[in-house]
């Protein structure tokens, strides 16, 4: 079982990971797309997280998690715990690219763009949001700047990323 991970997955995935390889998923992006109301922010001040927002002929660079054989029940049901806590995501098994040339199904959690959690923002809004939003994981600023350095140490860029990541920073003074 693989698992791909574009966000807080590449840094903290909760399970045991087998193997881990850099992985594109096609007809996908990763923003901030949405509105965090349990990990990130709270229902009163939503913060944001990331998503894979459809959208035909885009690309995101991510990892596949192959999940350590024998774990693949626990890791299923942990990770619907985690990541389907709103139904904002949808569990979907997508066809990935890996970069030593495989090509595997993946466990993908994508938003469902009629979610009232959805929401497409400017990336100013989305800075101001993530500089004061914080949740029951935490401060929103510690989720983006985790996903930034952790992208960047893979070598995927991610321009949205490092913009919001030092504007952030230009807020959080």
């Amino acid at each position: 079982m693989w698992v791909f991970g574009y966000g807080s997955l590449l840094w903290n995935p909760g399970f045991d990971v087998a193997e881990s390889v850099l992985a594109r998923l096609s007809d996908y992006h990763r923003s901030f797309c949405m509105r965090s109301i349990h990990h990130r922010g709270t229902e009163a001040d939503p913060g944001l997280v990331l998503a894979l927002d459809e959208a035909q002929g885009a690309a995101c660079l991510g990892v596949a998690l192959r999940v350590v054989t024998g774990a693949e029940a626990e890791t299923l049901a942990y990770l619907r715990e985690r990541e389907l806590v709103s139904a904002a995501y949808l569990e979907k098994m997508l066809d990935v690219q890996l970069t030593d040339g495989r090509n595997i199904r993946a466990v993908t959690y994508v938003i469902d763009a009629v979610h009232d959690q959805y929401c497409t923002l400017p990336l100013e809004d989305q800075a101001q949001i993530i500089a004061r939003a914080v949740g029951g994981r935490g401060p929103n600023t510690e989720y983006l700047w985790n996903t930034a350095a952790h992208l960047r140490g893979l070598g995927i860029e991610d321009a949205d990323l490092e913009w919001l990541s030092e504007r952030v920073r230009s807020l959080s003074g």
